[in-house]
């Protein structure tokens, strides 16, 4: 290979964006089939990008979050100057992360203006308005600015080996024989997001009802420790048929068992669009946040919007101290949607 034959794809920084921007991989792989595809990732989002088939080499940044480190992205830029690249695709908005592309001196860099990056970004995209949602804000990178992208675009897609599930699942001792049902029942971003534990735990209930051999498996980081033990305890469910997973599996563990889930309940996160790429069928719960930025795109999809006056308001706790528009999405909505999810053979 060539110098400059690569492409660097300098990663967002949450989960579920890293997902979104895969159909942009796939519409850059297509376009240039020769030149390997390197991505430049936090640690948080290495798991996705190692399940995306048209990323060549992921490199881990040392950077803190919200820290300039200028030192930092010097000798990353130096790296990658000596690597040599055709061009890059700055994912994320911010001008630090701009930075870096541009002291690489690689001569082709692409992104959204974001904040004011005239000069680091040389191939400049505008948002739109209204805003359009998440993969094709991304998609179109893979175009000049201003041109349609071609038709329709092919949803996101992971990938996960098989013998990596059954590795997983025996390690926890779950069963895949048994159905696998899964609630994310947190969000990193904040509450607001979230569907109160009860309600998940009533839902638990039924699931255990409709499908006595289920294993529900609550999932979600170490933050989400604490929401998930009030599932399980407000649940009235034997131990064992609920089980707190959270914090205990690492995200290639649980990308690894989302791959195997007859059904996946959870909030707006990135477990929600991990899933929907594995093309998990799931049901996902919008509250403080839009459903049509950020929708689940698996074959069997199902959004619940209770669609408020005072949402989506984007915000990390609710600003009008309520909460509606998750407190009052009831467990009986969201049952409407699951029960014939399970049913299916």
């Amino acid at each position: 290979m060539s110098k400059q034959d690569r492409t660097l794809v300098i990663s967002p920084n949450w989960i579920g964006d890293a997902v979104m921007a895969q159909p942009l991989l796939r519409l850059l792989k297509q376009a240039h089939p020769e030149r390997a595809i390197d991505v430049l990732a936090p640690p948080q989002v290495v798991p996705v990008w190692k399940r995306i088939q048209e990323a060549d080499q992921i490199m881990e940044t040392p950077f803190r979050h919200r820290a300039l480190q200028l030192g930092e992205r010097l000798k990353t830029a130096k790296q990658l100057r000596k690597r040599g690249y055709h061009d890059a695709y700055v994912l994320p908005n911010t001008l630090k992360y701009a930075l870096i592309p541009w002291l690489a001196r690689i001569p082709r860099r692409v992104g959204y203006k974001g904040e004011m990056r005239y000069g680091m970004v040389n191939v400049m995209h505008h948002d739109d308005s209204p805003p359009r949602s998440m993969v094709p804000f991304y998609a179109a990178l893979a175009r000049e600015p201003e041109l349609p992208l071609p038709g329709q675009l092919a949803r996101p897609s992971l990938v996960v080996a098989g013998e990596e599930t059954e590795a997983v699942a025996r390690h926890l001792g779950l069963s895949l024989e048994r159905p696998l049902v899964a609630f994310a029942p947190g969000a990193e971003f904040g509450i607001a997001k979230r569907w109160p534990p009860a309600y998940y735990a009533q839902l638990a209930a039924r699931v255990a009802a409709t499908l006595p051999d289920a294993q529900i498996a609550l999932m979600g980081s170490v933050n989400d420790v604490e929401t998930c033990e009030q599932v399980v305890g407000q649940s009235g469910l034997a131990e064992g048929v609920v089980r707190n997973l959270a914090g205990q599996t690492s995200l290639d563990d649980a990308i690894a068992l989302l791959a195997k889930a007859r059904a996946v309940v959870s909030n707006d996160s990135g477990l929600l669009h991990i899933a929907s790429a594995l093309n998990r069928p799931v049901v996902a719960l919008y509250g403080s946040t839009d459903p049509n930025y950020a929708p689940p795109l698996s074959e069997i999809a199902r959004t619940i919007s209770l669609r408020l006056e005072c949402s989506p308001c984007r915000q990390r706790e609710c600003p009008l101290g309520h909460h509606d528009c998750m407190t009052k999405m009831s467990v009986d909505r969201v049952w409407s949607e699951l029960a014939p999810i399970l049913a299916r053979k």
